[in-house]
């Protein structure tokens, strides 16, 4: 079956993409209120001669820090287009996180024996950078995870009663 078939991963990609839309409306409105901002601050000089203090400053944090958010918020949704894409053509393998420090990661497929010279986990770098989707990750050490590959180079993962899904970049090992 594939993954994407399954009802928790639609509601994981279903978060996901709530997520993603926050960023990208978070993102549109400050970029709108700082030039609304904008607008009226030159309105009000214009009128009265009166500069308003530090109203230059908070256009430029609401117009820079709006374009970022809404940045990440469509790469956001560009990500998701992709994943679950990929997600109605492979199934989720089974398998054991382990967590080696905040974004090293390591999968062990169900049936993996540490034992065997020839078996190698899947080593995965987290992509994420936001530190509460790290420590949720982090949570889930030696937990049984459901993985798959979302690319040449990408995984994606979740877990039971996680509401969302999780990228990760497979790691060469030397």
């Amino acid at each position: 079956m594939a993954a994407a078939d399954d009802p928790q991963t639609r509601a994981a990609l279903t978060g996901y993409q709530a997520g993603a839309l926050r960023w990208l409306a978070g993102g549109l409105i400050a970029v709108v209120l700082g030039v609304l901002l904008a607008a009226a601050a030159v309105a009000i000089a214009r009128d009265s001669g009166r500069q308003l203090p530090l109203a230059g400053l908070v256009v430029i944090t609401l117009v820079f820090v709006g374009a970022v958010a809404a940045a990440a918020g469509a790469g956001a949704l560009l990500r998701l287009h992709r994943w679950r894409r990929a997600l109605r053509t492979v199934p989720w393998q089974t398998g054991v996180l382990r967590v080696a420090g905040p974004a090293v990661l390591s999968f062990e497929p169900q049936g993996y024996d540490e034992l065997d010279p020839t078996a190698d986990p899947v080593r995965l770098r987290l992509t994420s950078t936001a530190v509460w989707r790290t420590r949720a990750v982090q949570q889930l050490h030696d937990a049984v995870v459901r993985a798959a590959p979302v690319g040449q180079r990408e995984w994606v993962l979740t877990a039971d009663g996680v509401p969302t899904l999780y990228g990760a970049r497979a790691v060469r090992h030397h």
